[in-house]
């Protein structure tokens, strides 16, 4: 689990240094991204939750005006 701000300052984790700050730094990218999508389609309409699933792990990040939250999980666990 990562908590940062929108800016990708991570405030608290439950990962690695290295680890923290690789998924907090591209999380954060593709959140903003995703976000910018969802205005595209409709600008009243905002990102809160983003779900990315692949064979290795499943990626869960809610995302505020002001923060993130990251929760990683292997799929194959569940």
């Amino acid at each position: 689990v990562v908590l940062a701000q929108d800016s990708g300052n991570v405030i608290r984790t439950t990962l690695d240094n290295i680890q923290t700050q690789q998924y907090a730094s591209l999380v954060t990218g593709l959140a903003s991204r995703g976000k910018s999508v969802i205005r595209d389609l409709d600008p009243e309409d905002d990102l809160t939750f983003l779900r990315i699933r692949s064979k290795k792990n499943e990626i869960m990040v809610a995302h505020t005006k002001q923060y993130l939250i990251v929760v990683l999980q292997n799929p194959k666990e569940l």
